[in-house]
């Protein structure tokens, strides 16, 4: 393993719990952009590759959540309708589906990221 990616690891590990959940959204958010792009380049392969990347993702957001919460509950609905519609735009080849699962997820993104922030000011008061 060269620096690069020690540090990368390291950087990985030592993260919060809540920091490591929103680099997953933004990882899944890059996955599933790179595999509109390769649709719209006739990049079959590489949309495979970028949606199975984005599928993996959604499936350790779902393998994290404690099911005893409401909000779980509802969390889990929404990443199973975004993995649904990550399949079927891999199937399909159709930017569609896509786009609305890239819509949710960033929804759920931006409102983790605000919810972080929430926690982070109501801590330092």
């Amino acid at each position: 393993m060269d620096a690069a990616a020690r540090y990368q690891e390291e950087m990985i590990m030592t993260k919060p719990p809540e920091e490591l959940t929103l680099m997953l959204y933004d990882g899944c958010i890059r996955f599933i952009k790179l595999a509109m792009q390769a649709i719209d380049e006739k990049k079959l392969d590489k949309a495979n590759e970028n949606i199975i990347k984005a599928e993996n993702i959604i499936t350790e957001l779902m393998s994290t959540l404690d099911m005893s919460y409401e909000i779980s509950k509802n969390l889990m609905s929404l990443y199973d309708f975004v993995y649904r519609w990550l399949i079927q735009a891999n199937l399909k080849k159709d930017n569609k589906y896509l786009q609305e699962a890239l819509e949710i997820v960033q929804d759920l993104r931006n409102t983790w990221a605000e919810a972080i922030k929430i926690a982070r000011q109501q801590k330092n008061k």
